[in-house]
This record gives structure tokens, sequence and C-alpha cells, in this order.
């Protein structure tokens, strides 16, 4: 265990000891001031939150600054012990550091301390905390009414909507809620919502510059703390800005498939380079100038080319489908398609299948998308390897995997047409050196050996013999029916690369992702080949 998470495990004991210590540090300062007289260790707990919230609001821009995050990642030392994959799920953690802390500072100080000021007695008010309040002892109702409560108050009322609307339900539109709710919600109305924290942060300031107990300027320090990481996520936003306003690109082709699927071959912009498992940004300023979407590249990094596969599964894939399916839908040749400009590339945990000599990816419906453009890439290693000369004038093929398995599932048997083309090529590539074997899954057929789909299986078999393809992908990848038995699958890959560290890459549902992260450990602690899990956010 401590093998496969001590990289999460050292990130999120420093954060807690952090946090721990400062609030321990406000704690013990505020126990000692005159004020504690009337407020007694409410103010100290009140104190000690604020500071870890100071904290976290800095800490928490760090994960969503992703140009920084793509260049670190390029640097070995710190991709080996800073887990970058992790970059949204740490940006929850302290998503929920803050609610705790707001709950602590705000509840204290609303349950406890302001009525203990307003409800004290008269002479150990003048003695203590007066002059703070212009040697009039405040009602509740007053203290409520100040710049420092009112603006604490409306903080907290705009993080409530940001949070409430970041959550899964609302963010999916799924099912549990309401319909009246599910109107007004989804991925748009999370995206708006979340822009919030700009208001929330002006706010901060505000509120930090107003306080009841001092008026020295040392003491006011939310600025110093967050002053940093605000301006290195707004020089992002602006290099962002700047960088996709120039990068409005030509459009090549674009494919309509079956379960509204969105294929677009984009002109590669001059300069523009990445590595398999990148994915950029992509606007479309006739749906909205201001709402970027992240889509994984499906080409290869030497293509000269850019593709995306976009599948409808939220309000603005959909009135993107649907606007180059009117185009589409033209009888004129020239067609004038919608523009559409792009931001990037950014790293991925794809990305980090480099790492690793063998390499497990697992992709489930559009999932599959991440792991195209590996595919794509282990093809052109073997059809030109990239030689580099070393001193003594031998070469040798550049740093890599050495064996691939994708394992694609999918309900609909539609979904192979997406990738048809590179199926293919992998299956050229693979009569010169077997090293991508490919597992296609179509979980909508009884499992082989059952009676319902024996008729299926027996014409699958005899048009495989007799033409080399697959009836059911009409590609030379054979098709396999039912869920995958990942038990076995893993079992196998354990008999086979005895000793190995495997990298194991994931990208679907979560619920299918706890099932593997729970054999990738089960399978590293019972045998000796080491299963390492990676997930897309």
């Amino acid at each position: 265990l401590f093998r496969s998470y001590w990289r999460r495990t050292w990130i999120i004991l420093f954060w807690l000891i952090v946090c721990f210590a400062l609030f321990t540090w406000k704690f013990i300062q505020y126990s000692h001031r005159t004020a504690f007289q009337v407020m007694g260790y409410c103010l100290s707990t009140a104190k000690g939150a604020a500071e870890t919230l100071k904290f976290n609001m800095a800490l928490i821009l760090l994960p969503v600054c992703r140009n920084t995050i793509t260049w670190l990642r390029k640097n070995s030392g710190f991709n080996s012990v800073i887990p970058f994959n992790d970059n949204i799920n740490f940006h929850k953690l302290i998503a929920g550091g803050i609610v705790i802390g707001v709950l602590l500072h705000g509840g204290t100080h609303l349950a406890c301390d302001f009525p203990r000021i307003s409800g004290s007695d008269s002479s150990t008010f003048r003695q203590t905390i007066a002059a703070r309040f212009g040697y009039q002892q405040p009602s509740y109702f007053q203290i409520l009414a100040t710049t420092e409560v009112a603006t604490g108050i409306a903080m907290v009322i705009v993080m409530m909507i940001a949070f409430s609307l970041a959550t899964k339900w609302p963010r999916r539109q799924t099912s549990p809620l309401p319909r009246s709710v599910r109107k007004v919600t989804g991925y748009n109305t999370f995206w708006y919502s979340h822009h919030l924290f700009i208001l929330v942060y002006a706010l901060l300031i505000v509120h930090s510059m107003f306080l009841f107990l001092t008026d020295n300027l040392t003491e006011k320090t939310t600025w110093m703390y967050i002053a940093i990481p605000v301006l290195l996520y707004a020089g992002e936003r602006i290099i962002r800005a700047i960088r996709s306003g120039f990068c409005e690109v030509e459009i090549w082709k674009v494919n309509l498939y079956p379960g509204k699927v969105l294929s677009l071959k984009l002109r590669k912009p001059e300069g523009f380079s990445h590595k398999s498992g990148m994915y950029i940004f992509i606007q479309c300023p006739q749906i909205s100038p201001f709402e970027w979407h992240p889509f994984s590249l499906t080409c290869g990094p030497k293509d000269d080319y850019l593709s995306v596969h976009i599948r409808t599964l939220g309000d603005w894939s959909y009135q993107l489908y649907s606007l180059f399916q009117e185009v589409n839908a033209q009888v004129t040749r020239l067609k004038q398609y919608p523009k559409i400009y792009i931001d990037g590339p950014y790293g991925a945990a794809s990305q980090d299948h480099i790492k690793y000599d063998i390499v497990v990816m697992v992709g489930l419906g559009i999932g599959v998308t991440p792991f195209i453009s590996i595919l794509k890439d282990f093809a052109s290693r073997v059809k030109k390897p990239n030689i580099n000369h070393a001193a003594s004038g031998e070469g040798r093929i550049e740093k890599g995997p050495l064996k691939a398995y994708l394992y694609w599932v999918t309900r609909e048997q539609s979904s192979f047409n997406w990738f048809m083309d590179v199926m293919q090529e992998i299956a050229e590539t693979n009569q010169k050196q077997s090293v991508v074997e490919v597992f296609n899954f179509l979980t909508s057929v009884y499992q082989e050996g059952d009676a319902r789909s024996a008729l299926i299986s027996i014409i699958q078999s005899l048009y495989h013999a007799k033409n080399g393809m697959d009836i059911v992908s009409r590609t030379p990848v054979h098709t396999h029916f039912a869920r995958p038995n990942w038990f076995n699958i893993f079992s196998n890959l354990a008999r086979r690369h005895r000793g190995a560290r495997i990298g194991v890459f994931y990208c679907g549902p979560l619920a299918l992702a706890r099932e593997l992260e729970r054999l990738c450990t089960k399978f590293s602690t019972k045998t000796t080949t080491r299963f390492v899990f990676h997930k897309e956010n």
C-alpha cells in the first residue's frame, strides 16, 4: 500500500501538518490577548481557523495552474515525488479544508464570540476591548452590520453557491435531482458559478482589512498569503487568453459518428508540440465566448495535424455537434464551419505511460480517447524508430514502453467506427513487431459460451478465418462479448510479467476505477509484479 500511495500520503500529511501548525500558532497567540477575557477559547478557535483559511485560500489556486503543472511535469525530480495526476483531487481536498475552516471560524464567531461581546459584563468590556468599538458595547445585530461581518457572510453565501454547484449531482444533472433543479444545473452552470471566486477573493481582501481587534497592518496578513498564488493564476489566465486568441485553427475534416460523436481534424498551429496522452481546451465563440472545454488529443505527436473526438454528453457539446451537423448537411462544396480556438497542450495522467516498460490502458466508451495518441505513438516508433546515437556510435531505440495492452469496453457496436483507421494501423504494425495487444469488449452481447450468443460467435470466427477481419468491429481486432473478467486479466498479466512494474491507466466512470485500483493494490502485494494505477480526471 505504501509503495502505491506514498506520494499522495506525504503531500496530504504535509498539508495537514501545516494547517495544524498554523491553527495552533494562532490559537496560542490569541489565548494571551486581553480579548480572551471576554470571548475565551471561542476567540482562539476562530482565529486559528482563520489562519488555516488564509493558507488554504492561497493553496487552492495552485492545483489549477495548468501551465505551471504541465511545465513541472517535465522535471523528472518533481514528477517522481509530486502526484501531479491528483491535482484536481487535491483541489477538492483543499476545498473540503476550507469548508471546515469556514464552519469553525464563522460558526464560533456567530454562535459564541458575538453573543459574548454583546452580553459581556460592562466593566470587563471597558477594561479589555471597548476601544475597538468606540467605547460603546454593541448589540448582536450591530455587530452583524459591521463591514467585516457583512463581507464574511457574503463570502460564505457566494462560496456555498459555487461549492454546491460543483458537486457531482448538479454538475452532471443526474436523476436524483428534481426536474426543475436539473433545468438550471449542468456543466455550464458549474463553469460560470465557479468564476464567482473572483468576487470571493475581492470580499476576502476587504474582510481582512477590517478587523475588530487590531489596527496593526503586520497582523493583517491575508494579502501576504494569497498575493503570489493569485498573481500566478491571473498570469496564467492572461497568457492563456493571449495565446488562444492567436490560435484560431483551420478545420480540415469533420466526421459525425454514431453515438453523436464529433471528430475534428485541425491544422496544427506552427510551433505546436505535444506528447501522447496530452489534452487541449477548445472554444467555439458561436456557442460561448467564455467557455473552454478539455478534450484529449487523438493524434500522434508526429502527425502534421491535430484531432479530437467529442461525444455529446452535455449542453455545450450538444450545441457544438448540432452546429457541425447543420453545416455537414449543406450541399455546397465550400462549407463554412464554425470558428474553433484551441489552448494547450496540457499534461494528463496518460502522459506518464513513458515511465513504464509495460502499459495497460482501460477505456470505457469515449474514455478510450486519451489512449489513441499513445497507440499512434507506438505505431510510429515501430515504423520509424527514433535513434539516439551515443558517444560510442551505437544507436538505441528511444526510451519508452516495450509492451502495451488496450482494453476498450463499450455497449454499442457502432463505437468501433470511431477509430477503425487506428485499429487497422495497429494491426499492420503488429505484423512487424507485436508491441500492442488490443482487446475489444462489447457488453450488450451475452458472454462467449452462452447459448444466446453462440450463433454470432460462430459467424464471427468463420468470418475472421476467411477474411482476417472481425465482423463486429470491422477491424482485425477480435471483439469479446460481455464485461471483462478483470481479476483473470490482472492474474494473467502478473504471471506474464513477473517482477515487472506495470502502469495501469484508466478513463471512465468512478465505479470501475475503484475496482481496478483495488486489484492493482491486491496484485502488487500478493505477487512480484507491481501495478501502479492512474486515472484520468
